[in-house]
């Protein structure tokens, strides 16, 4: 029982978990160095950041005093919205849109992700946008954040596809 307790404390101090849990607090320049590596052509606007992955645009909005962190992408006018469209977007938010949520704020429907920003790792954050720009990309389809599925299809390893790219180009910062 004691190796056995033993090899399960030294697989978690080498899994990529610990790694993560090791790596500095999330502020608002490490985060900027983050998205700078996803898209080159990242803007800094005001407290927030515009980019653009997947020809999808991204707005970043930080706020350093409250701790928080909030990803944005337009997906459409929430005008036209039928009760069924808005009953699919709140079914999604249960079991597909994983950590990212759709949202309507200002007249629009939003895919957004939210998060405390100084436990933010570089990894939750990458994902996060993948699946905020995967829930844009497949609003009117699949409406998934991508990163998992309940069930077997063709489809997981398109969706998943987005987010692992992401979390490549952002390895080394």
């Amino acid at each position: 029982m004691t190796r056995l307790v033993l090899a399960f404390a030294v697989f978690l101090l080498a899994s990529p978990l610990h790694a993560q849990e090791s790596s500095p607090n999330m502020t608002p320049d490490r985060l900027l160095d983050i998205l700078l590596a996803l898209d080159p052509e990242t803007r800094p606007a005001g407290n927030g950041v515009e980019l653009t992955i997947e020809d999808v645009p991204v707005l970043v909005i930080v706020d350093p005093l409250a701790d928080r962190m909030r990803a944005m992408v337009p997906i459409r006018a929430v005008d036209g919205m039928t009760p069924e469209d808005l009953e699919r977007v709140m079914q999604a938010n249960f079991d597909t849109a994983l950590d990212a949520r759709y949202a309507v704020a200002n007249g629009r429907l939003w895919g957004v992700y939210i998060h405390p920003l100084s436990p933010l790792r570089r990894d939750q954050l990458i994902s996060g946008l993948g699946q905020t720009v995967n829930l844009a990309l497949t609003y009117g389809g699949l409406f998934t954040g991508g990163a998992l599925s309940f069930g077997g299809g063709d489809s997981v390893p398109l969706q998943r596809e987005l987010i692992d790219r992401l979390l490549e180009k952002g390895q080394d910062i």
